[in-house]
């Protein structure tokens, strides 16, 4: 494996464990077994999308699914995965058309389609060449100054793809597609969605710290999730807030840790496709929960590029998503902002309440 691929799924790994701490965790094994024998907790675990998963789940007759969604998972990767040579998105990036072999790539490409209109562009899975280029892809950092930029920047649209539910087709060749920013999300409402067909009600699905919530847990409760604090250096176990999700997904985008510095220059892994530059803002962390953590992801996503004030704005005129922002203010303290319908289902830990 190349080394600037290591690096990425070391990133990966480290923004799971930092980003989202799943408060329950703490108090579970590997592998568990509720004292309550009418509904064993069963407690998966694995690696899949370069990062890893975990999985917790009330069940009557204690059945282990980890064989059922590990082929799942490599059903999925084998779909949407850029690092997979011959996989169905690999496919599409080397051509100019697709007609789908799996279930995945039309429900991933309409979401996207809804949330690129909305955020007009900023969430945009064509910017894959710039984050290659900016060393957040598999082959480390190639840009050598702005005309690269603006060359890349001449292949990304997303508005560049026709696509119904037999296949797809690219105006512009030289379009390629990357759903790293969405692809953990849409696997975990994925995963879930086995779970309710095999009759769980109450589970918590987790994939590289995207989470779907149902039901409660072996004590009755509510699924609780903690956000971490915002802190380049902070450790895994300081915890800026807790969510409890009720039949939600959830997600967190953040630039605070995934990051590099090259001749005293910070570089992030979000970047803009309106600029084609790394993000500089104020906006540190975007957590959005909603129906199916999908769409939670790639509105985190695009909540990174737009920033604090736009990020509020579309909020609150899409119907059923939810926000909670960590951000500098003007002196360089951290503050937050939690929406109207999260705000009951979030308690802050050690920081200041959410204004």
């Amino acid at each position: 494996m190349r080394k600037s691929a290591k690096k990425n799924i070391i990133y990966s790994i480290l923004l799971l464990l930092v980003v989202f701490m799943v408060y329950l965790y703490r108090q579970n094994k590997e592998t568990a077994v509720s004292t309550d024998t009418t509904h064993p907790k069963m407690v998966l675990s694995g690696k899949t999308m370069g990062t890893t998963y975990r999985i917790v789940y009330l069940d009557p007759g204690g059945r282990n699914f980890k064989k059922e969604i590990d082929s799942i998972l490599v059903d999925f990767n084998q779909s949407l995965s850029t690092y997979i040579p011959d996989s169905e998105l690999s496919r599409l990036n080397r051509y100019d058309s697709l007609v789908f072999e799996s279930d995945y790539f039309y429900p991933v490409l309409q979401t996207s389609k809804e949330v690129f209109s909305i955020t007009d562009g900023a969430f945009d899975p064509t910017i894959g060449p710039l984050v290659n280029a900016w060393g957040f892809g598999p082959d480390g950092p190639s840009l050598q100054d702005s005309l690269g930029v603006k060359q890349l920047l001449e292949q990304v649209g997303f508005e560049n793809l026709d696509f119904n539910e037999k296949g797809v087709k690219k105006s512009n060749t030289d379009v390629y597609l990357d759903f790293s920013a969405i692809a953990k999300g849409y696997g975990a409402d994925v995963v879930a969605n086995f779970l309710k067909d095999m009759g769980i009600v109450d589970f918590l699905v987790e994939i590289g710290g995207e989470l779907v919530g149902n039901g409660v847990n072996d004590k009755g409760e509510l699924w609780k999730v903690g956000v971490s604090h915002p802190d380049e250096e902070g450790l895994a176990n300081e915890i800026y807030s807790i969510v409890a999700l009720e039949n939600k997904g959830l997600a967190t985008s953040g630039n605070y840790r995934n990051f590099y510095v090259k001749d005293g220059v910070k570089y992030s892994h979000t970047i803009s496709p309106f600029t084609g530059y790394p993000v500089v803002h104020r906006l540190l962390s975007a957590t959005v929960v909603a129906d199916d953590c999908m769409v939670a992801d790639a509105y985190a996503t695009a909540f990174m590029v737009l920033g604090l004030n736009r990020a509020k704005e579309i909020q609150k005129s899409v119907e059923g998503i939810e926000i909670f922002l960590i951000f500098n203010d003007d002196q360089g303290q951290i503050q937050s902002y939690v929406s109207d319908g999260l705000a009951p289902f979030l308690t802050t830990v050690g920081a200041k309440e959410p204004k």
